[in-house]
């Protein structure tokens, strides 16, 4: 019979209207669709299947039935015939395959679909959707073959082809090449393996689906780990028998990211050695995401997990300073001082600063000899004097006030406010290089600029922060009500969220009165890591996010360095084609 048969009888308040299958939901809540496929036998390109059947089940009872026979417009191999008894007769009446999947879609819309070596019948499928112009509705797959291979053992069944788990299981239907056979014996396949699953711990979709998934036996053994975790924004800690942290991450969702280190998803070699000597999970909740991601960085900071590779010593900061005395150079130092006269950062590593350095020795007249001047004895010249480079502080060629302003005025001026003068000279040394097409060293230059560029926007941005004694902020939250910051001087000092439908004010007023009490320091950075910094500075950037309450101005320089963003943008940008270009 070539008529299409479409049976789904209606089960009232068990088909809510969701988006997505929710991977916590319990196997035994969750819609199935198992589906089989008689195809031609050729590759999936969009035509050549001749029979579908599916059965939609939730909770071991039957929901509906689909099944018809398809016309693939091409005659059928005689083997296909004597392996399946589809002759052509039997489909020359059947619709083709663009008349099916309409019904076909919908069959399967909000269920699992479940099939025996999923990606043979899920690739034709897709592919028919591409050729006839339907949107492939990408659901869950769970294939009882990958399965069958995690939870069976070789002493239980010889191999993992249907029939023979159809037999091992005593399922009702025995496959006969028949596509609604075949899934009708999926069916009890899948159940049957369901049942096997409890002893694995394995009570959800989304379990089932990863199960199935090549996951090492470290993975397996340990994914207990991550039972019990709360599904709210925070931190969670991987902590070794002896209590030792390993590793500390962060998530919107602890429970479900916690759970992704134990799936076939998670590949990173290291990972899996910290899973072997992880021995429990820690779970820090927090208000928010702002929240989550400080706590995260602090407690890097302050126990440097083996297995984290970022931000595990944020006092490991340099800057480039000016130095005391008559004839300033500058100085790559580990702290800055309040008696400090100029300086620039902070910079993550020494070749950052030193390439820095370099920008302002080509932009300015800056001594770089290391010798400590003196305003009654002469220095012999170096090399660099007779080049031009310098103007010969050393043998009094230049007076200290005359030093002052042509090399230590633009540098200083450069770090808190305008970097024009050091821009200017550093772009016509790059234009004068590249009309002699001496393109390497204009390169070189270009990216000495780039470090003085970032290094001077990155600086008045956490300075314009960690200035402020004391700001509020608030974010709608996601659930309905707001997420709430207090930071002072560049430090998170509160976090919250008031409840939906209730004024902020009060919550706010909580958050101020239990938190952190921060006194003011020197730098830019004077109470937190610029990462953390740097983190609320992001937030609080966020076009959705509220200034509620601040004790001064939030205020860069109007001639700062961060009206050269476009310029550091392209210089970068270019470095990035270069560097790429030189790999290729």
């Amino acid at each position: 019979m070539a008529a299409q048969e479409y049976l789904q009888p209606a089960l009232a308040g068990l088909d809510p209207a969701v988006d997505g299958i929710d991977p916590a939901l319990p196997l035994y809540a969750t819609t199935f669709v198992v589906v089989d496929l008689e195809t031609t036998g050729g590759a999936p390109d969009g035509g050549g299947i001749t029979e579908i059947g599916a059965v939609k089940v939730r909770g071991g009872e039957q929901l509906g039935v689909l099944a018809t026979l398809v016309n693939p417009g091409v005659p059928i191999p005689p083997f296909i015939t004597v392996l399946t008894g589809i002759t052509q007769a039997m489909l020359l009446p059947a619709p083709p395959i663009e008349q099916v999947l309409p019904s076909f879609l919908e069959f399967v819309s909000d269920a699992v679909l479940v099939a025996h070596n999923a990606p043979y019948d899920v690739g034709f499928l897709k592919a028919a959707c591409a050729k006839h112009g339907y949107r492939w509705p990408n659901p869950k797959v769970l294939d009882t073959a990958a399965l069958a291979r995690r939870v069976l053992l070789r002493d239980e069944v010889p191999n993992r082809k249907l029939g023979t788990l159809a037999a091992y299981f005593r399922a009702a239907t025995q496959p006969t090449h028949r596509a609604l056979d075949d899934a009708r014996a999926t069916v009890d396949v899948l159940h049957g393996l369901i049942g096997r699953l409890g002893g694995h711990r394995v009570d959800t979709i989304g379990d089932a689906i990863e199960y199935s998934r090549a996951v090492t036996p470290t993975q397996r053994r340990k994914r207990h780990l991550a039972d019990g975790l709360p599904r709210s924004p925070g931190v969670y800690i991987f902590r070794a028998a002896d209590d030792r942290p390993l590793y500390v991450g962060t998530s919107r969702d602890i429970a479900t990211r916690v759970r992704s280190y134990f799936t076939a998803a998670e590949k990173r070699a290291r990972i899996s050695e910290m899973l072997a000597a992880a021995e429990r999970v820690e779970a820090v909740e927090c208000a928010h995401s702002l929240e989550a991601e400080v706590r995260e960085l602090r407690l890097i900071g302050a126990h440097a997990p083996p297995y984290n590779r970022r931000s595990k010593f944020p006092e490991r900061v340099l800057w480039l300073k000016l130095t005391d005395g008559p004839y300033p150079r500058l100085s790559v130092v580990r702290e800055i001082s309040p008696g400090d006269r100029a300086y620039l950062g902070p910079f993550t590593s020494r070749r950052a600063a030193e390439l820095a350095a370099a920008g302002f020795h080509d932009a300015v007249p800056l001594r770089q000899c290391t010798h400590r001047l003196s305003l009654r004895t002469v220095t012999p010249a170096c090399a660099l004097a007779e080049l031009g480079r310098c103007p010969a502080p050393c043998e009094h060629r230049i007076t200290p006030e005359e030093y002052d302003a042509r090399a230590v005025a633009p540098f200083a001026t450069a770090t808190i406010g305008d970097p024009q003068p050091v821009v200017d000279a550093l772009l016509a040394r790059i234009e004068t290089l590249s009309a002699g097409q001496r393109y390497e060293e204009a390169a070189v230059l270009r990216s000495r600029l780039a470090a003085v560029l970032r290094a001077a926007v990155r600086m008045q941005r956490l300075a314009a922060l960690s200035t402020i004694a004391e700001l509020a902020a608030a974010r709608p939250a996601a659930g309905g009500g707001w997420e709430l910051a207090l930071v002072r001087h560049g430090r998170l000092a509160g976090a919250g969220v008031s409840p939906p439908g209730v004024h902020p004010r009060p919550t706010l007023a909580v958050i101020r009165a239990t938190a952190e009490t921060v006194p003011p320091g020197h730098g830019p950075v004077p109470a937190a890591s610029p990462e953390e910094s740097e983190r609320i500075l992001s937030w609080l950037e966020r076009p959705e996010t509220r200034l509620v309450e601040m004790s001064a101005g939030w205020a860069s320089p109007v001639a700062g360095a961060a009206r050269f963003r476009d310029l550091l943008s392209k210089a970068e940008s270019a470095a990035s084609h270069q560097l790429w270009s030189e790999r290729s």
